[in-house]
């Protein structure tokens, strides 16, 4: 892949000067990086090298901004006041295949596959001639690879691919992604998996990851980095993709246990108080080390969330009661009015500081756990209506109106349509509306206009069928990567 991968830079570009798998990749400087011929030699450079394939994930260009920000924009939850031209072709679908958000997202999000893979090939090498405790951190640094090989892999096949599975239709036979499973080597040429080997080797890498952490003795307990917890999480996350209820449901129940989680925050100012920055969320099970000394500035997802003129659509306003605590974290600028509205940056608020630039992603999260298990306990030949009400009442009783299972729907249709509503409420701003609605099946609404009505420009749009160009750099360069065919046709038409 000519931009990515065939051009073999990414150790290159990993970060320096880091020694031991336990230090922070945030405490360094990043711009001498290690030489690839000799870099992955010693457990040290093993550790460096870790730090600096985190460093790409963190990066705004991926996970920090571009990648979880496109999965809200284009949907029922976003309102853009046209303020400014962020992320306008994606809000109003007139993106096409140079599209620099689409081109950032495959770059870096094959950076951090590129980098895992490497040092799952050098740990490979290292191991047999370590003393025990270089295993154990060898196992370790192996874990967080796998974990973000299966994270970066996951994020690329929703965005670049069709669902695998939309309401009970198995769509793994079509075009997924490039699979690394080893570093590919310069000119070599490349061709997409389908969705259904691309899903696989996310559940592979994910479950090779938990092996690791098992042989490692545990994880760092750090939220900074990937752990056990984040790990069964995102299997959850992908046996919900895949319908595979049963095991959705025992992944997400893993990650809770594993982090200790049997409740959550409920009352407007402990509500809050989980968005005073990092660790601050106690509900986090993996976030990005983004803070008022590292951050992106005005590349950050609460600029997008601000200043570039992106709020909660008034249709997402509509379905939170007066008695619901989640909207304690919205508040409006002073220059905002209903009809051009200027929040202030939501979950990124940082309300410690009242910076929100300095607010950080939090990609994994009990909630969506909680909200995983009841979807799957109401879907499931298995489950019952009882227990996924159960799950639903420890998210849901966030509204403060709502204090038993009696206070939700009780038919699993009725059920459904309660829980596809609470993953908006919710999971606002994470990142995952999208795949919700293409999963789904829902005739969607998009591109909301006219504030504060309820107005979108497109409504009984078949956004199942979206998909989003692989970047035109990539097809032209001549490696192999072929585009997805008919994309543009898969957009809404007026």
């Amino acid at each position: 892949m000519k931009k990515l991968i065939l051009k073999a830079f990414a150790l290159t570009v990993l970060a320096g000067g880091v020694a031991g798998c336990g230090n922070s990749f945030l405490e360094t400087d990043y711009y001498n990086g290690i030489d690839q011929e000799t870099a992955l030699n010693s457990v040290d450079n093993i550790s460096t090298a870790l730090n600096g394939a985190y460093y790409q994930l963190y990066r705004y260009y991926f996970a920090g901004n571009y990648a979880t920000t496109i999965g809200d924009i284009p949907t029922d939850l976003a309102y853009w006041n046209a303020g400014t031209q962020h992320f306008n072709d994606i809000y109003t679908y007139t993106v096409n295949d140079t599209d620099t958000y689409l081109y950032y997202i495959w770059n870096y999000g094959y950076k951090v596959i590129d980098n895992a893979a490497r040092l799952i090939e050098a740990i490979d090498a290292l191991y047999d001639a370590s003393t025990d405790d270089e295993k154990a951190e060898l196992d370790l640094c192996k874990a967080e690879a796998y974990a973000l090989r299966g994270y970066a892999q996951l994020v690329l096949v929703n965005i670049f691919a069709h669902q695998v599975k939309v309401n009970g239709t198995d769509f793994s036979s079509k075009p997924g992604i490039v699979l690394v499973d080893k570093p590919i080597k310069p000119l070599e040429e490349v061709s997409r998996s389908t969705v259904g080997q691309s899903y696989t080797a996310i559940v592979n890498d994910l479950k090779d990851a938990l092996t690791h952490f098992t042989a490692a003795g545990g994880d760092r307990g750090d939220l900074y980095y990937f752990g056990e917890a984040a790990v069964h999480g995102l299997l959850a996350r992908t046996y919900l993709y895949l319908e595979e209820w049963d095991d959705a449901a025992e992944e997400a129940q893993n990650a809770l246990d594993a982090k200790g989680i049997t409740t959550l925050t409920y009352g407007k100012d402990t509500y809050k108080a989980l968005y005073n920055g990092g660790t601050s969320n106690t509900e986090s099970m993996f976030a990005l080390a983004i803070s008022s000394s590292q951050n992106w500035q005005a590349q950050s997802c609460g600029t997008i969330w601000s200043t570039y003129d992106y709020s909660p659509s008034p249709w997402l306003q509509s379905i939170y009661d007066d008695t619901d605590c989640r909207t304690n974290v919205w508040e409006w600028d002073s220059k905002s009015t209903p009809a051009s509205p200027e929040f202030k940056g939501g979950k990124f608020g940082h309300f410690s500081s009242g910076n929100n630039t300095y607010g950080t992603c939090y990609i994994v999260n009990a909630p969506e756990m909680f909200l995983i298990i009841a979807e799957a306990n109401a879907q499931s030949s298995t489950g019952s209506v009882s227990d996924a009400q159960n799950a639903l009442l420890t998210v849901a009783k966030r509204n403060s109106a709502i204090t038993s299972a009696g206070d939700l729907p009780s038919t699993k249709t009725d059920l459904m349509a309660f829980i596809k509503e609470e993953r908006a409420r919710e999971l606002f701003q994470e990142g995952l509306r999208l795949y919700d609605l293409r999963r789904w099946d829902e005739m969607a609404q998009v591109y909301a206009i006219g504030a504060p009505n309820i107005s979108f420009t497109y409504t009984n749009y078949k956004i199942s069928d979206l998909v989003y160009p692989i970047p035109n750099d990539e097809i032209t360069s001549g490696f192999g990567v072929a585009q997805n065919e008919g994309w543009s046709s898969t957009l809404p038409s007026r």
